[in-house]
């Protein structure tokens, strides 16, 4: 599935927010896959006696409200079919006896449901619309005829079906019988649930979970009853469950086998110990021979731009309630940039463009370093790939570096010591992608863009001074920080994950540190007081605007001294220090040669800071990218199912 898709209104659409699907190749067995649904499903679904207890103490202050509820209820009712099997409607007659493969539900019954379906249909009618009474009124009639006629609890739901032969040997079982079963009742194509829209981003997601569950039931459900399978006939329709895909049909085999796979690493527990003395930061003019010269400065944006507003109208089924100022407020970011273009190209687009800003010819690079955490290349390496696309012969080293959101410091760090060996220009490049690595995350969704950046690193002239002051670098601490964002995570479906207060901890434990460091070390010949005095700029790595300003008050920086863009290209880990830059140049912030300090922090508690001189002479200029265009889009559709099963078994294998 595609990780987005841009629609015939323009807008980005993530389609793994709405159709839930799970990396079954990563589940180690039911446990696993229990924790996953428990966290993706259960723990923001109400139950239908939720639901109605919440009427009851009038805890719904709009319809909006109460139908996310019934929405997410549906979505926890169907957590195993969803993720695991393809709802088939055949005849009884038809259905395979001794295969292992094809499974037959057992229900039971949905006590208290009609009551609790006549108190959620009347609270309704007493609720006000949030913002559109119409549209309202139509999204609340897709949900609730999917929710007045589910006819089963979900909560006694297991994830390993029977198989048909196994629910059949008991006559009492009960399951579904779909009554004057229409192979072409009317259901949604993916096309019309990608394509749908609405004014309001909070109904327009509402409106695509309503879609999407609607196609859960393809059939008359009003005519679907639960009967005992002793009383069914050969002829009578039922609903059999199909493995959705090989990973799925693997993991029940497993299970079945008792086979488990590897575990995962446990946690250390182990005490942490302090560094028996501090690692002072490096003195770039009195600890090398070769001074490093900043040649130039070039930059890769997305081409696409991801509003507050986008995320919001892509709300996924384990996202909480959340506007789109609120996340502003919560991160500082408006809005981030993807592309649609891999890292490998975007990479090679800053490289070209640096090597000639500076006037460098590929003979002339004697070593290439590539910073990222989102390569899904291992060999060759990016920096070797990227070498031999540039028409490099040959370096003394092109070597990836994984250092996160300290890349940039790191790559600087080692650009630093390669030119002492080499005595020739070093590119040093930093790029993400993150856009196809989140899926349902909000966390990462929130915070994470794509861009590329590329600097060009040489031997400053006979007699010049370096450009970069000093060079700290830093890595580990408590396992709780180290572990702090994780890709691939297979607790999250191998997604990138963020967990916040780990982030923050070492983030502050960092900039502490650092700001320290600059208090202690002597300020430029011939002034006084200390180094930090002299810092014209603090560009710091572009993490979340609100975190940051709130930690760097904390160690003694204040707002107006720092210089951030997050809020237009999001977090963008080791490329967010480069392009902050670049964009200080572009906006006239940095219109003469100044002193920058440029601390970054990040996954794996890692950290690192250049203090340096910025000349806006090394900016190259920046290529506006074309947004590609998506052939597939089709007309805008109605807002009605069409009569399409095949497009449904296509797209969500007849349901889910």
């Amino acid at each position: 599935m595609d990780p987005f898709v841009i629609n015939s209104h323009g807008h980005l659409v993530f389609p793994s927010n709405f159709v839930p699907q799970l990396d079954f190749s990563v589940m180690r067995d039911v446990d696993h896959l229990t924790n996953v649904i428990q966290r993706d499903f259960e723990t923001k679904s109400p139950t239908g006696t939720d639901i109605v207890n919440r009427v009851e103490l009038d805890r719904y202050s709009t319809r909006f409200d109460l139908m996310r509820d019934i929405a997410l209820n549906l979505f926890w009712a169907n957590r195993y079919a969803m993720t695991m099997y393809d709802k088939r409607p055949t005849r009884l007659g038809d259905l395979p006896r001794q295969r292992d493969d094809v499974y037959l539900p057992v229900l039971t019954p949905w006590e208290g449901g009609e009551e609790k379906v006549l108190a959620i249909r009347k609270a309704y009618d007493q609720l006000p619309a949030a913002w559109n009474a119409e549209v309202e009124d139509d999204l609340f009639q897709i949900i609730f005829d999917v929710f007045s006629n589910r006819r089963h609890t979900g909560l006694e739901l297991p994830a390993i079906k029977p198989t048909v032969g196994e629910a059949l040997a008991d006559p009492h079982n009960l399951t579904w019988r779909i009554g004057d079963y229409d192979r072409d009742y009317p259901s949604y194509s993916l096309t019309e649930i990608l394509d749908c829209r609405e004014e309001v981003a909070e109904l327009e997601a509402l409106r695509r979970w309503a879609m999407v569950l609607h196609n859960e039931y393809p059939w008359n459900r009003s005519k679907t009853d639960l009967v005992e399978v002793g009383t069914l006939t050969d002829d009578d329709f039922v609903v059999a469950f199909h493995p959705r895909d090989r990973e799925v049909a693997e993991f029940l085999r497993r299970v079945k086998s008792g086979r488990r796979s590897a575990a995962a690493p446990a946690n250390s527990k182990r005490e942490t110990k302090r560094p028996i003395r501090p690692f002072p930061p490096l003195n770039v003019h009195s600890d090398f021979k070769i001074a490093p010269r900043l040649e130039a400065l070039a930059i890769v944006k997305g081409e696409h731009l991801c509003t507050n507003d986008d995320l919001i109208r892509n709300s996924a089924y384990n996202w909480s309630p959340m506007s789109a100022s609120e996340i502003s407020k919560k991160t500082g970011i408006e809005q981030r940039l993807y592309t649609e273009d891999s890292l490998e190209i975007i990479a090679l687009e800053a490289a070209e463009a640096a090597l000639a800003h500076a006037g460098r010819e590929p003979e002339e690079i004697g070593g290439v370093i590539f910073c990222t955490c989102t390569s899904t290349r291992l060999i060759p390496s990016l920096a070797t790939w990227l070498s031999g696309e540039l028409g490099i012969y040959q370096t003394q080293g092109s070597y990836d570096l994984i250092a996160a959101c300290a890349g940039f410091p790191y790559g600087l760090f080692n650009a630093t010591m390669l030119l002492q060996s080499v005595n020739r220009p070093v590119l040093l490049v930093c790029a993400e992608k993150f856009s196809d690595k989140i899926g349902t995350v909000r966390p990462s969704r929130m915070i994470f863009g794509d861009g590329a950046s590329a600097v060009i690193i040489g031997p400053a002239p006979e007699g010049q001074r370096s450009d970069i002051d000093y060079l700290q670098a830093y890595a580990s601490g408590p396992v709780s920080e180290v572990n702090s964002i994780i890709w691939p995570n297979p607790m999250f479906d191998n997604n990138i994950t963020v967990y916040g207060p780990e982030v923050k901890s070492l983030a502050g434990r960092y900039l502490m540190q650092m700001i320290g460091e600059l208090q202690e070390l002597p300020a430029p010949e011939g002034e006084t007081g200390s180094l930090l005095d002299h810092i014209d700029l603090v560009v710091p790595h572009q993490a979340n605007k609100t975190m940051v300003i709130d930690l760097a008050k904390k160690a003694g920086l204040s707002a107006d001294r720092l210089y951030f863009d997050i809020e237009k290209v999001g977090n963008v880990s080791a490329a967010s220090i480069p392009i902050a830059l670049h964009d200080a140049i572009s906006e006239g912030v940095i219109t003469a040669p100044i002193r920058a300090f440029c601390p970054g922090f990040g996954a794996g508690a890692v950290g690192g800071y250049s203090v340096m001189r910025v000349d806006p002479a090394i900016a190259a200029p920046l290529t506006t990218r074309a947004a590609h265009t998506a052939e597939w889009i089709p007309d805008l559709p109605s807002e009605s199912p069409s009569k399409s099963s095949d497009d449904v078994a296509l797209a969500f294998g007849g349901g889910a």
